[in-house]
């Protein structure tokens, strides 16, 4: 199975992948953080469910091992780019979550130039669906103003942000530990 490309799963991270523009749209264009916030919700409801889908009907694919993280990475960052533009996310968190997304980018490309591949982590999705929450709430406190969403994306923001970052530096040691077990490279 895993080289096939037209599965369910795979369609369902393609569908992530094109609602990025629509949720800018919605931030920017329409000026609707609320519609915006609740899609985020979708982009990462189904980000659990893709791979739940994958697993369950036996459509795991090379290709969407790839393409979930980016769907991920793509729908995050766009989030929190767009919503620190438009004052939706407090700076700090926005840092906080450009600068991980930075410092895991380059250990990817790393792992691979090194010809590795790091398997995503359980913490790793607890993390990404508790930042999804976060983020989606300070996008619906935005546009209904209830201070409920407020407490919220800032409870869950804070715990997942650690999280992020624990499971960032364990994908790091485990590209170290892989390089260590593959020996040397060659310079050709």
């Amino acid at each position: 199975m895993s080289g096939r490309i037209l599965t369910i799963p795979n369609v369902i991270s393609l569908a992530r992948v094109a609602m990025v523009p629509l949720l800018l749209w919605l931030l920017f264009a329409a000026d609707a953080p609320l519609a915006a916030g609740l899609l985020l919700g979708a982009i990462g409801a189904t980000d659990w469910i893709d791979g739940f889908l994958a697993r369950r009907l036996n459509q795991v694919s090379e290709l969407g091992k790839l393409l979930d993280p980016i769907a991920d990475r793509l729908a995050i960052t766009a989030a929190v780019l767009g919503g620190w533009v438009a004052g939706v996310v407090p700076w700090p968190v926005a840092l906080a979550l450009v600068v991980r997304e930075v410092l895991i980018g380059v250990g990817a490309l790393i792992a691979w130039r090194w010809g590795l591949r790091v398997e995503v982590r359980f913490l790793g999705k607890v993390a990404t669906f508790g930042l999804y929450s976060a983020i989606g709430s300070f996008y619906v406190y935005a546009g209904f103003d209830h201070a409920f969403f407020l407490w919220w994306a800032w409870g869950v923001a804070v715990p997942g942000l650690i999280l992020y970052y624990l499971v960032g530096a364990q994908y790091f040691l485990d590209i170290l530990r892989m390089r260590r077990q593959a020996g040397p490279v060659s310079s050709g």
